[in-house]
């Protein structure tokens, strides 16, 4: 099929449209171009949904614009996100990272770093966590362990949920790390540690209820495992 200068003309504006709608004020308007833009990839929809995933404030949008961004052919998205690893704007990274561990391209894995997986910024680093353990080659995981097992007791109680979840994903390879780590001289990460083997045993279990226990455990001196 011939397309024509009047044809891609259409094409044009429609694409500077939705682009447009990505950048409206109003939520509504934003979802709705994402999921268009989603619906019919273009090559050239790529670097603008990334660039507001770095800026996107809500949370439904910013969902929506990395699943459009999944619908483009991973050699158009992968280096635009890779390049916003090294962003200065901690929201572009986290989003990033997130949008990394759904295309699940193994090819990404080197970028995420030591520095992110050690982040500052809380959300940048469960982002990290979370892509790292899909994104992990076999073979690696010991060394990401390595890694993971410095942030036990780091944060409030969502972030050392989202470190646990993360490290009892990779399995049994965790344990050692986890037995060397219970040494430690801060009783919250002795508890955070206690916590995730619990979480390992019992993956259903709620994940609040371990950490209580585990810190009255930790009060009274005791190890918390069994045999």
């Amino acid at each position: 099929m011939t397309v024509t200068g009047q044809d891609q003309d259409k094409r044009d504006k429609d694409e500077a449209r939705l682009i447009r709608g990505l950048e409206d004020e109003r939520a509504s308007v934003r979802l709705r171009a994402a999921l268009a833009v989603g619906s019919a990839p273009r090559a050239g929809f790529v670097a603008a949904l990334v660039e507001r995933c770095a800026v996107e404030p809500e949370f439904s949008v910013r969902d929506m614009l990395t699943w459009a961004l999944t619908r483009h052919p991973v050699s158009l998205t992968l280096p635009a996100l890779l390049r916003e690893l090294g962003s200065q704007r901690t929201q572009a990274r986290s989003q990033a990272l997130h949008t990394l561990s759904k295309i699940r391209d193994g090819r990404a894995y080197p970028a995420i770093t030591r520095a992110l997986l050690t982040d500052a910024d809380d959300e940048v680093a469960r982002s990290a966590w979370r892509a790292a353990v899909v994104l992990v080659p076999e073979g690696e995981e010991p060394a990401l362990v390595a890694v993971l097992v410095t942030q036990l007791g780091r944060g409030p109680l969502e972030t050392r949920r989202s470190l646990s979840r993360a490290l009892v994903a990779l399995g049994e390879v965790i344990v050692p790390a986890l037995r060397a780590a219970d040494g430690a001289a801060d009783p919250e990460v002795r508890a955070h540690v206690l916590a995730t083997e619990r979480l390992l045993r019992d993956p259903d279990s709620g994940f609040e209820g371990a950490v209580e226990e585990a810190k009255r455990v930790v009060a009274l001196g005791g190890s918390g495992r069994e045999g």
